[in-house]
C-alpha cells in the first residue's frame, strides 16, 4: 500500500504523529512517502495540523485522515501507532521528540490542552522514544505528575540534554524542583511563560530558586501572551528586570482569527532582539507610526 503523509503546517518543527504513522506503516510493509498533489494515486493519506491558523490544502483527496488540533479537538492516533518509535528519519532530525506526559490540570482560558487531552497523566518512558542524547519534551505540564519528576530525576541520571519546549510552569517551581532541575543538561535556556499578570510573582520566586541552585545554562525565556498591550508590555518590564529574555507571542483564539497589528507590532518589537535592548516600546511605537 502507498501511503502519503501531509504536514500541513510546514513550520519547520517535525510532526510527531507523522512520525510515529510513518513508523507504523513501515512496519506492516507499506510504502511511506510524502504526499504531493501531483504524486499520483495514494492508497491512503494522512494530513497533520497544529495550528487553526494555517490554510488547510484544498487538494488534498477527499479520503485522506485529518488529525491535529488544526482540524479538530477529537481526533487521536490509535494506541497502536500513539505506542510507536518515531521514524526520525522522516524529517532527518538527530534528537529525540517525545511526550513523558499529557494533559495538564490548570484551565488556561486560551490554551486548547485541557478540551484536547484532559488533566494531567503520565504518556511514557524518555527511553521508549530516545535517540542519542538529547531530547525536546513536547509536555505541557510535566512537574504536576509525579511520573514527569520521575522522569526529570532519570534524565538527570542519564545526562540527557532536554529541552521542555512547552515552558515549565514556574508555579510548582519550589526549592526542591529548582534542586532537581539543576541536574539536567540543557539544549536551549530554560523556559517558562508569563501568560497573565498573575505570573509575576511565581516567576521572581521561581527563578530565584533555579539561580540559587545554579541551574545551567543561567538564561532563561519566558513566553508572553499578548492580548492587551499594557498589560503585555507591565510584564515584559518585568522579565527584563529579571534579565529574562522574553518571547511574545500574539494571542490568537479557538478559530483561528488573526492577531490585531498592534499585537503584530508589539510582538516584533519584542522578538526583535537588536531593536528591543536599544529601544523602548514607546520609542518603537512613534518610529513606526502608520507602518506595519
Amino acid at each position: 500500500m502507498r501511503v502519503g503523509l501531509h504536514d500541513a503546517d510546514r513550520n519547520g518543527f517535525p510532526n510527531l504523529p507523522l512520525m510515529k504513522i510513518s513508523t507504523w506503516h513501515q512496519l506492516i510493509g507499506d510504502t511511506v512517502e510524502w504526499w504531493r498533489a501531483d504524486g499520483g494515486y495514494y492508497d491512503l493519506v494522512y494530513s497533520s495540523k497544529v495550528f487553526t491558523f494555517t490554510r488547510v490544502e484544498s487538494l488534498l483527496p477527499p479520503h485522506a485522515v485529518k488529525g491535529g488540533t488544526g482540524y479538530d479537538l477529537t481526533t487521536v492516533l490509535p494506541d497502536y501507532i500513539e505506542a510507536c518509535y518515531p521514524d526520525y528519519t522522516l524529517y532527518g532530525i538527530d534528537y529525540s521528540l517525545g511526550f513523558l506526559t499529557r494533559g495538564c490540570p490548570r484551565r488556561c482560558e486560551w490554551c486548547f490542552v485541557p478540551e484536547k487531552e484532559g488533566g494531567i497523566r503520565p504518556a511514557g518512558d524518555i527511553s521508549n522514544f530516545l535517540q542519542g542524547n538529547s531530547a525536546v519534551l513536547m509536555d505541557n505540564n510535566p512537574l504536576a505528575c509525579d511520573h514527569g519528576i520521575q522522569q526529570i530525576e532519570k534524565m538527570g541520571q542519564m545526562g540527557i540534554k532536554v529541552d521542555f519546549n512547552q515552558g515549565l510552569d514556574a508555579r510548582l517551581i519550589d526549592n526542591a524542583t529548582a534542586r532537581l532541575l539543576s541536574k539536567l543538561k540543557w539544549l536551549t535556556p530554560l523556559r517558562l511563560a508569563c501568560d497573565s499578570h498573575a505570573m509575576i510573582n511565581p516567576i521572581a520566586k521561581a527563578v530565584e530558586h533555579l539561580r540559587y541552585h545554579n541551574t545551567t545554562p543561567q538564561a532563561f525565556t519566558c513566553y508572553v501572551l499578548v492580548k492587551e498591550i499594557d498589560d503585555a508590555l507591565e510584564r515584559v518590564k518585568f522579565l527584563k528586570s529579571m534579565y529574562i529574555t522574553p518571547f511574545a507571542q500574539p494571542y490568537i483564539d479557538k478559530d483561528g482569527t488573526p492577531p490585531t497589528r498592534l499585537q503584530r507590532r508589539f510582538a516584533r518589537w519584542v522578538n526583535t532582539r537588536m531593536i528591543y535592548k536599544k529601544m523602548t516600546w514607546e520609542d518603537y511605537q512613534e518610529m513606526q507610526g502608520d507602518n506595519i
